[in-house]
């Protein structure tokens, strides 16, 4: 029995020997961006006090790091 992996995109079987090509790749990767942009701006919406520490240490951060 040949070795398959579940799909990511569409629940169909695909086999190991064909590989994942460039643009596909950057599709999965610019939808899984889009995802998490997505999650953080609703955990900014839901806990706004933790988001406002978070955006005030990534602003300390940027400040004293040196170029």
């Amino acid at each position: 029995m040949p070795d398959v992996q579940p799909s990511k995109e569409s629940g169909d079987y695909e086999t190991p020997e064909s590989p994942e090509s460039a643009a596909q790749r950057r599709a999965r990767r610019a939808q899984f961006l889009r995802d998490l942009h997505e999650a953080r701006e609703l955990r900014d919406r839901v806990q706004p006090r933790r988001a406002r520490a978070a955006r005030m240490r990534q602003q300390m951060r940027m400040r004293t790091f040196r170029w």
